[in-house]
């Protein structure tokens, strides 16, 4: 058996689980019994390329410390001709018959029964021209299913239909071109809880790159890379994504070779040239490249803060140095069980001094478990550090919040708080009390995208500091944006599905800073045309 060069575990491993060589060797060994079934490959053994042979590494190889795999899902994003339905079915075909699973059900789905079917023929034609399992599977070819009678196992196709009928008890799933599923409805009956009565169900997702960003297959490609990009972490979940960044040349024959890890093997070079020559030509087609063969989501919304750019604003003060000195608040109140934001901007005292930004959290108490397992957010994390504030029971206590904005108040110099109306009227009300100017804020164009488009030009310039709070890193991270057919832009809440509270806290602060707090006495806003970034 051929042994990978330079394999290491992937990064993904928890500290409890262990890399077995003999159960990663196995599977490696079973896939490579196997033979091509197309083309000029017909045939010929399977000998899996690097990229293939490290996911089955890993997938197959990682074990906890019960001796079962670590791994339960697998996201696996690549562009066309890479050899992905061949992997797919020799997934298929190894949790069928060769996971030492009694009565395994393994089940292909896809969009529709046809493209379901394009997995199983291969799988049917790699028994077919396997001695070894063909004496042990039986092909029901009208039916669409696969047994094998040692174990009493089957892989069936599913039809569109399935996801009415549950009662399913999956030991494994072959999700086959994601970005097609019309709905969510087929991948939560075939993953939410259909594997509990195994002890390693895997479900394997394997995917194109596609255009509808509120589809399924775009939730679990953000989840994926999120996890790549450590915002999240999910000890069961394997991320593969293999593809063109967004400001990438995609004419450009290296950015091909990134993309296409079998670029030479299973798809020619002189067959992408020939596709993007065409693409060039016909401009209809530059979406159709990037999305076939570079794996590009083409109408996909990008984060909107470079965080390479927020990182360098990185400024360890002490906020003690900052007492008495004059601030604005922004205050967005999220609903009882969510998250609340408080932050304080502090405008520059002199030309070369920054806005220095201070931010506050709190959530529930009772929730933090709830959401670690939900989110895989590790707010449990930030609370033990200190920068994750908590009120007790299992929704926010407003009122701790207003005692606690109370005592900045005697600490800083708050001029003004700026809140979203919304849900905030009797807090704002108990703040006015206290003595606080509360000042009303509008989400909308006309309000949000002076301060959000000055936020990024003081985020370049280096002009804000900020103590690289992790709570407040990651909202900024999660932001999308909205513009209107005039330029104007805001936070999108709607694509951002991440929490996005402190950023949206921290506009809100940073206008009533920029308006009332600058050095040289008036608003920017009064003498600067409106900025377009």
């Amino acid at each position: 058996m051929r042994k990978l060069k330079g394999y290491k575990p992937t990064r993904f491993m928890s500290e409890a689980s262990k890399y077995s060589k003999k159960a990663a060797d196995y599977a490696v060994n079973f896939i490579e019994c196997l033979c091509h079934t197309k083309g000029t490959w017909a045939g010929k053994k399977f000998e899996l390329i690097d990229w293939q042979e490290r996911i089955i590494r890993d997938l197959f190889g990682v074990l906890k410390p019960n001796g079962y795999r670590q791994f339960n899902t697998a996201y696996i994003e690549i562009p066309k001709k890479q050899g992905k339905s061949e992997l797919a079915a020799a997934v298929a075909l190894l949790l069928t018959c060769g996971d030492f699973e009694e009565r395994a059900e393994v089940y292909g789905c896809a969009a529709d029964r046809q493209q379901a079917a394009i997995v199983f023929d291969v799988a049917a034609d790699m028994v077919r021209m396997c001695p070894a399992l063909s004496k042990r599977v039986k092909i029901l070819t009208s039916q669409k299913r696969i047994i094998y009678l040692p174990t009493n196992s089957f892989y069936q196709v599913l039809s569109a239909e399935a996801y009415s009928k549950h009662g399913f008890n999956i030991h494994g799933v072959v999700f086959d071109e994601l970005h097609t599923q019309p709905n969510r409805k087929l991948f939560d009956v075939m993953t939410k809880g259909s594997g509990d009565a195994r002890m390693q169900p895997l479900y394997f997702l394997i995917t194109t790159a596609g255009t509808d960003t509120h589809s399924i297959c775009y939730e679990t490609h953000q989840k994926a890379k999120d996890i790549l990009e450590g915002r999240k972490i999910d000890p069961t979940f394997y991320p593969v994504i293999y593809g063109a960044d967004e400001n990438e040349d995609w004419t450009d024959p290296k950015v091909w070779a990134k993309a296409n890890p079998s670029l030479g093997i299973t798809v020619g070079m002189d067959k992408v040239q020939a596709a993007c020559d065409s693409a060039r030509q016909n401009p209809g087609e530059e979406n159709a490249f990037r999305q076939l063969r570079l794996n590009q989501w083409v109408k996909q919304s990008i984060r909107w803060m470079p965080m390479e750019k927020w990182d360098k604003c990185k400024v360890t003060f002490n906020e003690e140095n900052l007492r008495g000195r004059v601030c604005y608040g922004g205050l967005d109140l999220a609903s009882t069980t969510d998250i609340t934001a408080f932050v304080l901007v502090f405008p520059p005292t002199d030309e070369d001094d920054f806005y220095y930004i201070l931010p506050f959290f709190w959530i529930p108490e009772e929730t933090i478990p709830l959401r670690v397992r939900r989110d895989h957010v590790p707010y449990d994390l930030w609370e033990r550090q200190g920068f994750l504030l908590t009120t007790e029971g299992d929704v926010v206590h407003y009122g701790f919040i207003e005692n606690f904005i109370e005592e900045l108040g005697n600490k800083f110099n708050i001029r003004e708080i700026a809140f979203d109306r919304w849900g905030a009227v009797q807090m704002s009300q108990n703040l006015e009390d206290i003595g606080f100017t509360l000042v009303q804020f509008g989400q909308g164009y006309k309000d949000m995208s002076p301060p959000t488009k000055e936020l990024m030009k003081l985020t370049l310039e280096q002009k804000l500091a900020h103590n690289g709070h992790p709570v407040l890193r990651w909202m900024m991270d999660n932001i999308f944006i909205k513009r209107d057919p005039a330029g104007n832009i805001k936070p999108d809440k709607e694509k951002s599905t991440e929490k996005i509270d402190g950023a949206v806290a921290l506009i809100m602060a940073l206008d009533r800073a920029i308006r009332c707090g600058c050095v040289s006495g008036y608003s920017i806003y009064d003498s600067r045309e409106m900025l377009v970034l």
